[in-house]
């Protein structure tokens, strides 16, 4: 980590609120699941996965292709920031750093900022790299057939 905005294993020294837009940016896994459509179901409360991706998500590489531009390209995007974890922790994955640090735990031993490897989120299978559909072309009336189980 040579970005002068991040500090020495932030990540286990500071609350999500403490942390630089740099260590914020890089607390994520990369993972894309937070790309994904989701089905939430009013009565329950219950929220479906799908494999099917924002259409400005690479699907190789689980990265947005256009990341400064997102919320104006995608007017429903939901920008994660730490005020926000609280209501959308139901949502992120499991795995999520985000997530697990606003509940005090620690990064699996794949996150990149353990590995020290960008890919190790792939390797590890916990991205869904290569097994995403984009959504051009779906209708939502469509999307229950693309509920995926297991996405933890």
């Amino acid at each position: 980590m040579s970005d002068a905005n991040v500090r020495h294993e932030f990540w286990e020294r500071f609350t999500l609120e403490e942390l630089t837009e740099a260590e914020w940016e890089a607390l994520c896994d990369g993972c894309g699941k937070c790309c994904l459509l989701k089905l939430e179901d009013w009565d329950t409360g219950e929220v479906a996965m799908t494999n099917v991706a924002c259409r400005l998500l690479d699907r190789e590489t689980c990265r947005c292709t256009d990341y400064p531009n997102r919320k104006a390209k995608v007017p429903d995007c939901v920008i994660i920031r730490p005020e926000k974890i609280a209501d959308i922790r139901y949502w992120l994955p499991e795995t999520c750093a985000y997530r697990l640090r606003a509940d005090g735990q620690p990064l699996a031993d794949w996150h990149p900022l353990i590995s020290g490897d960008p890919k190790s989120v792939h390797r590890a299978g916990i991205s869904l790299a290569g097994r995403l559909v984009s959504e051009d072309g779906i209708s939502e009336d469509d999307l229950e057939d693309y509920v995926i189980e297991g996405f933890e």
